[in-house]
């Protein structure tokens, strides 16, 4: 018989950790805790739009949740909601934040622009289901083009505090992004020395990159969208402090006589 959809280790994915070495119930110990990180992220956010703010962090703490419960149960359920989770994190942060001047020819407004992030989302969700094993490397791919729009920004940017801040968010993405390929495809090696914990350094690197990225794309909607004030992006509690939390100020110009 077909196990069940909420069974543990049903997932068609299985991380490098041995399952079950510390906990009787949670299969992947230190990917359930790291998993925690996006959630800590999630109160983080600082945004211009009001609305926005409580449906990003919506998102971002769900996607937090999923993603423990399936590196808790490795379950197929669990998979498809810490996928599908973040799918739609980004479909809510592309919907509210993709810049107007990039928008398709044929989208003429921001409501449009939302029908199309819809249609496209629940396309991709329900493609998802035909081989999940494949729908992490998709969804990591999505990076290569948010890289793409940081740089098209960068071009019209002479604020350095700005560049500073995309340099960080690509470091900790490459050192992400490594970890998560060292755990899929050198899980041989890591666990012949008894190291199979780089999943785990991916999900806190990438809640690092995205502490810098969501500030530096918020930075750019203001610039865009709210062009009476001038954005500016600061740290807290200091610039000085090795531990940081990126944020935007806005600062309204004074009005030339």
């Amino acid at each position: 018989t077909m196990p069940s959809i909420f069974s543990y280790q049903s997932a068609e994915v299985d991380w490098c950790e041995s399952n079950f070495e510390r906990s009787t119930v949670i299969a992947e110990y230190y990917n359930t805790v790291s998993a925690g990180a996006s959630e800590g992220q999630a109160g983080a956010r600082r945004q211009p739009a009001p609305g926005t703010r409580e449906l990003l962090w919506l998102s971002l703490l769900l996607a937090g949740i999923f993603s423990m419960y399936f590196h808790m149960t490795l379950s197929y359920v669990g998979q498809l909601l810490d996928e599908l989770s973040i799918l739609w994190t980004l479909a809510v942060a592309y919907s509210f934040w993709y810049p107007r001047v990039y928008f398709p020819r044929f989208i003429k407004s921001r409501k449009h622009f939302f029908w199309l992030s819809g249609i496209t989302t629940v396309i991709s969700t329900l493609m998802s289901f035909i081989k999940p094993a494949f729908n992490a490397y998709v969804l990591n791919c999505i990076a290569f083009h948010l890289l793409y729009l940081t740089w098209r920004e960068l071009k019209k940017c002479n604020d350095k505090r700005v560049h500073r801040m995309a340099a960080v968010m690509v470091g900790w993405w490459v050192l992400a992004i490594s970890s998560w390929i060292s755990d899929r495809w050198l899980c041989g090696l890591w666990q012949a020395i008894n190291f199979p914990y780089f999943h785990s350094f991916w999900h806190v690197l990438i809640a690092m990159s995205l502490l810098y990225c969501c500030p530096l794309v918020i930075y750019f909607d203001v610039n865009y969208e709210m062009p009476s004030f001038k954005p500016k992006l600061g740290y807290w509690p200091s610039d000085s402090w090795p531990v940081v939390v990126p944020y935007v100020a806005l600062e309204k110009p004074h009005k030339q006589c």
